[in-house]
């Protein structure tokens, strides 16, 4: 259990904070048999799946809906659990655990929110290097879709 102690600015008793990992989502965008990826505008720059951290009160599957919407302008469907990915060090600003969804969605994306700029690639031949742990969630996904008849 990681915690940090403060002071109680009413009294001067230690009070602990507990850390935990912040939840987010990504989410891999099909679309015209391509995957959407962004540029992003904020450190650690790079190509990244669209996704970002869940609010409060907020589901899981809203916050894809949301953060796909927010950063590429698509509205996504048939959202598919990928899988969860947790490694500490995934993030380096902090530790965070994501929940990937595979989606669909059909018109024409755009840069928007926290995207500088927009792309769609074959799974197969991403742009390099990709932020976070995105080159093994691809790859994963990649066997995921080979599996399947």
């Amino acid at each position: 259990m990681s915690f940090t102690s403060l002071t109680c600015p009413a009294c001067g008793a230690a009070v602990k904070q507990y850390r935990n990992p912040l939840p987010t989502v990504d989410i891999i965008i099909e679309l015209d048999n391509k995957i959407v990826l962004i540029k992003r505008k904020n450190p650690p720059h790079g190509w990244a799946l669209p996704g970002g951290f869940v609010d409060y009160g907020e589901s899981l599957e809203a916050a894809a809906i949301r953060e796909a919407l927010e950063e590429t302008g698509l509205t996504i469907r048939n959202l598919q659990l990928l899988g969860c990915y947790s490694d500490p060090a995934r993030d380096e600003r902090m530790h965070t655990i994501t929940t990937v969804y595979i989606a669909q969605a059909s018109g024409t994306p755009q840069a928007a929110d926290d995207a500088a700029e927009l792309a769609l690639f074959l799974p197969e031949q991403p742009p390099s290097p990709l932020c976070f742990d995105h080159a093994q969630i691809l790859a994963d996904y990649r066997s995921f879709k080979a599996s399947r008849p």
